[in-house]
C-alpha cells in the first residue's frame, strides 16, 4: 500500500480503536468488525441498548465488557424503547454530544422488537438505531427470520423446505414512518458506514440504519471470504447501498455492470440446494427490485 493510501485511509476510517479485543465472537463474524466501525465513527460518549442477540453474548461475560462503552443489556423486544429511554435521560441531564445507539439483530428488529422499532419511530425518539443483518436468529440456532431471503437453509428451513417467502423490505418500512433519516450500509464499504453514522449523529429524531453483516457459521462460508461476500452482495445488487435523507433517496453505490447471483449464492452452503431455475428467479427478483430503487431515485431523488 502505498503512502498516499495510508494517508487516505487514516483520513476518511478514525484511528480510535474502542472496541478491544478478546470479545467472543466467531471467527469471521461480520457483527464483531460492525461494532468496531460503529464505535469509531460514534466515539466513546455513546451509550448502547443491546437487547438477547449474537452482540449480548460477543460483548462478554458480567463483569467484562469489549465493547469499551455504557451497554444496557434489555429485553429481545425492547432495544428502540430503551435507547429512546436513554435519549430522553440524556435531554433531561442536560447533557450535550452524547449519542443513544440501540444495536440489535434482525430477530430484534424485523420480528420481536419490531413494535418497539416503529413506536420510536413515531415518537421521533432522538436515537439511532443499528440492525446489523445476518439474515437469521444466529445466536439461538440458525432460526429463519422474516430477513431470511428467498431459498436460504435454516434449521426451521431445512433444504427439503428451504425458505419461500421474500426477505421483509425493512427500509421502506422504516422509510414510511417519515423519519428524518434511512440508510442501509455494508461492512465491507466501512468509509460508507462511518460517514452515515457521522451524519446520523447529527440529525434530531430517529435514524435507522440496515446493516449487512455475514455470519460464517450461519451462512456455512468460510470465515476468512466475509468481506468478500458482503462486497458481493452489493456487486450483485442483492443488497444495494443507498440512503433516504427527508424523503430523498440517493443510491450510494451505482453497480452499472453488476455480477451475476450466482456468484454470491454458491459461495455459501445455505443455498448449496438450490437448482438452476432457482437462483435464475433470485436474479429476477434483485432485477426487479433494482429497477424499482432506480425509479424510486428518479421520483424522489435530489
Amino acid at each position: 500500500m502505498t503512502e498516499s493510501n495510508k494517508r487516505k485511509i487514516r483520513l476518511t476510517i478514525p484511528e480510535q480503536e474502542i472496541l478491544s479485543p478478546g470479545h467472543l465472537a466467531c471467527q469471521g463474524c461480520g457483527a464483531a468488525l460492525a461494532m468496531r466501525y460503529a464505535l469509531k465513527a460514534l466515539g466513546p460518549d455513546t451509550i448502547t441498548a443491546i437487547p438477547a442477540c449474537c452482540w449480548s453474548v460477543i460483548d462478554g461475560p458480567f463483569p467484562y465488557s469489549a465493547a469499551g462503552v455504557p451497554i444496557y443489556h434489555c429485553a429481545f423486544e425492547t432495544a428502540a424503547s430503551t435507547a429512546g429511554g436513554i435519549s430522553y435521560a440524556i435531554k433531561a441531564l442536560k447533557k450535550k454530544g452524547i449519542t443513544a445507539l440501540a444495536w440489535a439483530g434482525d430477530g430484534g428488529t424485523f420480528d420481536i422488537g419490531f413494535q418497539a422499532l416503529s413506536g420510536a419511530a413515531e415518537r421521533g425518539d432522538n436515537i439511532i438505531y443499528v440492525v446489523y443483518d445476518n439474515e437469521a436468529y444466529m445466536n439461538t440456532g440458525i432460526q429463519r427470520s422474516s430477513a431470511t431471503p428467498y431459498g436460504a437453509w435454516t434449521t426451521t428451513t431445512p433444504v427439503k423446505h428451504f425458505k419461500k417467502a421474500p426477505k421483509k423490505n425493512i427500509m421502506e418500512i422504516m422509510v414510511a414512518h417519515h423519519i428524518p433519516y434511512g440508510a442501509t450500509a455494508n461492512i465491507a464499504y466501512p468509509e460508507d458506514f462511518i460517514k452515515k453514522l457521522q451524519k446520523a449523529k447529527n440529525i434530531e429524531g430517529c435514524k435507522f440504519i440496515h446493516l449487512y453483516a455475514p455470519c460464517p457459521t450461519g451462512w456455512k462460508h468460510p470465515p476468512g471470504i466475509t468481506v468478500k461476500i458482503a462486497r458481493l452482495a452489493t456487486e450483485t445488487r442483492i443488497f444495494p447501498i443507498y440512503e433516504v435523507e427527508r424523503g430523498v433517496y440517493t443510491i450510494n453505490k451505482k453497480v452499472p455492470k453488476p455480477k451475476s447471483v450466482d456468484m454470491y449464492l454458491k459461495m455459501q452452503g445455505r443455498f448449496r440446494h438450490l437448482s438452476s431455475e432457482a437462483i435464475q428467479y433470485i436474479q429476477q427478483q434483485v432485477d426487479a427490485n433494482w429497477e424499482r430503487l432506480i425509479k424510486l431515485e428518479q421520483a424522489f431523488g435530489s
